[in-house]
């Protein structure tokens, strides 16, 4: 992709020359009519992009909405409001949104209604147009979140395995199944026991003939993993991968050439969220520092919560909280994605980065 095209994807700066790695960095938009945002995600539907955050006055006012906007190739759209909290006549805080579109059917909206993520509840929309127009809004059953943070994976027969947690009873991670597009749910227990792991907020990665890799944000036990080999019908023991966390947000994904790829706040002190890093594996256990995405611990509100995918072009997208004011757009050639052994809690030195 040559870099006129990327300013056209992107609407941003470009970075083309240095770190090969890099095709280009930008924010979704400059302006937006509330001060703050958090939790973006993104997906691709039939070669454009689009991608969904919760804005408003700040998480947990009931002023927040959840906002989309589409990249066709010129730029970003204006990002307009597709859903609220609006319930029985009273608005709630709107958290979390994530999109997938599945190989049939409607592009999906999943985000959570709710004063509290201790109480708060799934909530689904869906579109026929790739984004432009949405349904009403569809409450889930009530003992179903629908994919907490990160997106499902898409099994055999279309059946969407989601990556989901609560938070009402202890940190719990647990996996979610649809076959018909949100209509009917199949809920597994929860994988892990908060006295031992304070987990939530998983990504699932894929390692063939059933084999499946959950890996997340814990309270204070670094990035957890825990493994499937029934396709996420039954899951093994919590564990930590060595990898730091500090309490924040992660994304993951299973790349086309077989590579895993991590992006997460390497923080050992568990204090703030930065620096913002992207790792890679060949087998989910081993991890390398690739790339270096924001790294300014000046800023309290730092740089989180990253949403991760690879378009069918092969390019990877990341979108991130930056300062909890915008929502920023990286693009990545990860044909360029290498580096050396991440081997403890320190990143190793490299010289990969984003300006």
């Amino acid at each position: 992709m040559g870099c006129a095209i990327t300013m056209l994807l992107t609407g941003g700066s470009v970075r083309c020359e240095g770190r090969e790695a890099v095709v280009s960095s930008g924010f979704l938009y400059e302006t937006a009519p509330y001060p703050s945002c958090h939790a973006s995600t993104i997906a691709e539907v039939d070669g454009a992009l689009v991608a969904s955050w919760f804005g408003g006055t700040h998480e947990r006012h009931p002023d927040v909405g959840i906002w989309v906007a589409r990249n066709e190739g010129e730029g970003w759209s204006e990002p307009i409001e597709v859903a609220n909290g609006v319930f029985q006549g009273e608005r709630y805080p709107s958290w979390n949104p994530v999109l997938f579109q599945p190989s049939a059917g409607p592009l999906l909206l999943f985000y959570k209604v709710g004063p509290t993520p201790q109480d708060w509840w799934g909530m689904l929309i869906k579109s026929e147009d790739g984004g432009f127009t949405w349904s009403e809004p569809q409450r889930l059953p009530d003992e179903v979140l629908g994919p907490i943070k990160n997106k499902p994976i898409e099994l055999e027969g279309g059946v969407l395995l989601c990556p989901s947690s609560s938070e009402h009873d202890g940190w719990r991670v647990h996996f979610e199944r649809t076959a018909d597009h949100g209509k009917t749910w199949e809920v597994t227990p929860p994988v892990n026991d908060p006295e031992d792991i304070r987990a939530i907020q998983p990504s699932l990665l894929r390692h063939g003939d059933g084999v499946l890799q959950a890996i997340g944000r814990t309270r204070d036990s670094g990035v957890f993993q825990v493994w499937s080999c029934d396709n996420g019908r039954t899951w093994g023991e919590m564990s930590t991968t060595g990898l730091p966390n500090p309490s924040s947000g992660t994304d993951a994904v299973t790349l086309a050439d077989g590579r895993h790829l991590l992006v997460y706040n390497h923080n050992p002190n568990y204090k703030g969220r930065s620096p913002l890093n992207v790792a890679v594996s060949d087998d989910g256990k081993s991890w390398r520092a690739a790339l270096v995405l924001e790294d300014d611990k000046e800023h309290d509100a730092g740089y989180s919560y990253p949403a991760v995918i690879q378009s069918s072009d092969g390019l990877v997208h990341i979108t991130y909280t930056w300062r909890r004011e915008r929502i920023k757009h990286v693009v990545l050639d990860p044909k360029q994605l290498d580096g050396p052994p991440i081997t403890g809690e320190e990143w190793p030195n490299t010289e990969a980065g984003v300006e």
